[in-house]
C-alpha cells in the first residue's frame, strides 16, 4: 500500500505552492482590471452642509445616526420638509439608512442630475486624456440610464468608481424581499449590462430574480435589490484573494438591512467575491434575514457553515463548469477566504445549479440555479432543487415553509404600511 506525508508543514508547503500558483497566474494572463477612477466632492460636500443645516431652528441629526433614530427625525417632518431635504442635500439623503425609501429615490435623482452636469464636462475636458473623456461619455450615458423614468435608485455615490444600488418592486409593500450581492469588478459602469451579457451585471440579476420569484410565487408580493453599494476589488489582483473589501461592505450591508421597512424577510444572494462579503457580514446580520445563498463561491471566510454565527438557512451551488471550483479553498496569513461551501464538510445546503454554464450564468433564466434562489426568495423551499440525488438540502425544512412565511410576513405588512405612512411613504 502506498504511503502518502500528512505532516502539517508538507501541507503548508502545499498550501503555499498553490497561492502562488494563483497569484502568478492572475499577475500573467492579465486578469486584473484597470479602471478610470474620478473624483468627486459632491457626497462630502452635501454631508459637510447637511452637518451645518437647521431645520425649525435645532440642528440636523447625525447622518451616520441609528436608522430608528433617523426614520423617527424624517417621520415628525412635513412633505414639504423632507422634500427640501431631499433636494438641498441630495447625495446625503440619497445614502441616508433611516430616510423613507421614497425620499432616497427622490434625492438619488437630484444627485444624479447634478454628477452628471459634472461629467459632462470632464467629456470635453482637455485636461484628460482620450481614454479619460471617453469613460466620462460612458459615465454620463450611465447616468443618463439610471434616470430614465420608473427607476428606483436606494442608493449612489459616484466616487471613485462609483456605487449604486435599485430597487424592483415596492419596499414598503414588500412580503419578501431578496438582495443580490455581485462580486469583483462591480462599479458604476458595470452595473448594468445589455445583450448575452445582461444576466451577469447587477441590474440584470435582480431584474431575473424578481421575474423569476413572481412566477414561483405570483400571489406574494416581492421586492429584490441589486445592490453594488460597496467598493468591490478591480479583477482578480489582491483585493480579491483578501477580506479588505468584504469588510468595508459588510459594514455597509448590515447597515442598509437594519433600515429596510417594514418586518418583511429577507434573502441574501450573494455571488462570487460577494459570498465573501457575505460570509463576513453574516454574524451580524438582523433576525428579519431568513436565508443566505451563495454561488460560485470562492469561501466565506470560515471552515464550516455554522461558524457564520447566523439563523439564516445556508444555502450553495456551483455549476461543475464554473472555473472557480479550481481555486483553492484555503486561508493562510489573510490570503484566500476558506473552505468550499458546497463541499459536503462545510454544511450548507446544496442546491442544483443545472444549465448555469460557467462563472457568470446563475441569474440566466431557465437555469435550475435561478429558479432555485427564486424558491429559496420567496420561502417556498419544498421545491427546491438539491445537488446531485435526494432531497439532503430540504432536511429539517418544513414543507409549509411558505404558508408560515406569508402568515407572518401579512402582520409585517400591516406595520410596514403604518411605519410608511408616517414616514411619508408615497
Amino acid at each position: 500500500m502506498t504511503s502518502f506525508d500528512t505532516s502539517p508543514q508538507l501541507n503548508v508547503g502545499r498550501m503555499l505552492l498553490a497561492m502562488a500558483v494563483v497569484f502568478v497566474m492572475l499577475a500573467t494572463t492579465g486578469w486584473t482590471a484597470l479602471h478610470s477612477h474620478r473624483e468627486t466632492s459632491g457626497v462630502q460636500a452635501s454631508l459637510a452642509d447637511w452637518r451645518h443645516g437647521r431645520v425649525h431652528g435645532h440642528p440636523l441629526p447625525d447622518p451616520q445616526a441609528a436608522p430608528a433614530k433617523l426614520a423617527r427625525f424624517f417621520a415628525r417632518l412635513t412633505t414639504g420638509e423632507r422634500d427640501t431635504l431631499a433636494d438641498r442635500y441630495p447625495f446625503a439623503v440619497g445614502n441616508m439608512n433611516g430616510a423613507p425609501v421614497t425620499l432616497r429615490y427622490r434625492a438619488n435623482r437630484v444627485a444624479l442630475r447634478q454628477a452628471r452636469v459634472t461629467e459632462r464636462e470632464r467629456v470635453h475636458d482637455n485636461r484628460l486624456s482620450e481614454a479619460g473623456q471617453q469613460d466620462a461619455a460612458a459615465t454620463v450615458a450611465r447616468y443618463d440610464a439610471l434616470l430614465a423614468p420608473g427607476r428606483r435608485i436606494l442608493s449612489f455615490d459616484p466616487t471613485g468608481a462609483g456605487r449604486v444600488a435599485e430597487v424592483f418592486g415596492s419596499l414598503n409593500r414588500a412580503e419578501r424581499i431578496s438582495l443580490v450581492v455581485p462580486g469583483v469588478d462591480t462599479n458604476l459602469l458595470t452595473f448594468e449590462r445589455t445583450g448575452a451579457k445582461r444576466y451577469t451585471a447587477p441590474v440584470g440579476m435582480a431584474q431575473a430574480l424578481y421575474a423569476a420569484e413572481r412566477k414561483a410565487s405570483p400571489r406574494t408580493r416581492t421586492a429584490v435589490i441589486a445592490w453594488a453599494d460597496y467598493t468591490a476589488p478591480d479583477g482578480l489582483g489582491v483585493d480579491a484573494a483578501t477580506a479588505m473589501r468584504a469588510d468595508e461592505g459588510a459594514v455597509r450591508l448590515n447597515g442598509l438591512l437594519r433600515a429596510l421597512p417594514g418586518r418583511a424577510p429577507v434573502a441574501l444572494f450573494c455571488h462570487s467575491y460577494g459570498s465573501v462579503l457575505c460570509g463576513v457580514a453574516a454574524h451580524a446580520l438582523p433576525h428579519r434575514v431568513t436565508d443566505v445563498a451563495v454561488a460560485a463561491s470562492p469561501g466565506m471566510r470560515v471552515a464550516e457553515a455554522s461558524h457564520l454565527r447566523t439563523p439564516a438557512h445556508v444555502w450553495a451551488m456551483r455549476d461543475p463548469t464554473d472555473w472557480i471550483r479550481d481555486v483553492p479553498y484555503l486561508e493562510l496569513g489573510g490570503l484566500g477566504h476558506g473552505a468550499d461551501p458546497v463541499s459536503p464538510a462545510f454544511g450548507a445546503r446544496v442546491l442544483s445549479a443545472a444549465g448555469a454554464r460557467g462563472h457568470a450564468g446563475y441569474f440566466q433564466p431557465g437555469t435550475d440555479s435561478l429558479r432555485n434562489f427564486a424558491d429559496v426568495g420567496v420561502g417556498d423551499y419544498a421545491k427546491v432543487t438539491c445537488a446531485g440525488d435526494g432531497h439532503a438540502c430540504r432536511d429539517g425544512l418544513p414543507d409549509t415553509a411558505a404558508k408560515d412565511t406569508a402568515k407572518d410576513t401579512a402582520r409585517g405588512t400591516a406595520h410596514s404600511t403604518v411605519d410608511g405612512a408616517r414616514a411619508g411613504r408615497a
